[in-house]
């Protein structure tokens, strides 16, 4: 069954169980995959899937940093469980050890130095694809070159 089936699977039981709060995530979803479906005509891999789920999860974990400044809590709390909902259906996540030695490996790789952070960057990004927060692998990358 591929990842897109699956979360349709998803949106199904979530409407014959009543969960309003899953099936909304869950709708939402649907339709970045169908819109990227329309432009792209043709039907996503589990791969493509998986960037729009982590496309997804960015934009909720932005949204939430401006409400915690906003001091709503209300929205916190809900944005953190639709968060808590699509990534059910990313790769698990890399431990820290896992994304220093794809880093160093592409550092190695590269043979960058620090004017070459965005070439390392993509590359480890492309690497990991999905397995790791994109602020993270920064985080980590610029801890390298200071």
């Amino acid at each position: 069954m591929t990842l897109r089936n699956e979360i349709q699977e998803s949106q199904y039981d979530a409407m014959k169980k009543g969960d309003a709060d899953k099936l909304s995530v869950m709708r939402l979803l649907m339709s970045a995959i169908k819109n990227e479906e329309i432009d792209s005509k043709r039907e996503l891999n589990d791969e493509e899937v998986v960037s729009i789920i982590v496309r997804q999860v960015k934009q909720l974990k932005d949204a939430m940093k401006d409400f915690e400044a906003g001091s709503r809590s209300d929205l916190v709390d809900k944005t953190q469980k639709e968060i808590e909902v699509l990534q059910v259906y990313l790769p698990e996540q890399m431990s820290d050890d896992e994304l220093n030695t794809v880093i160093e490996k592409t550092i190695k790789q590269l043979s960058a130095g620090p004017q070459d952070i965005g070439k390392v960057m993509g590359a480890v990004m492309s690497a990991v694809k999905g397995k790791a927060d994109g602020n993270k692998v920064r985080k980590i990358v610029t801890e390298k070159f200071a």
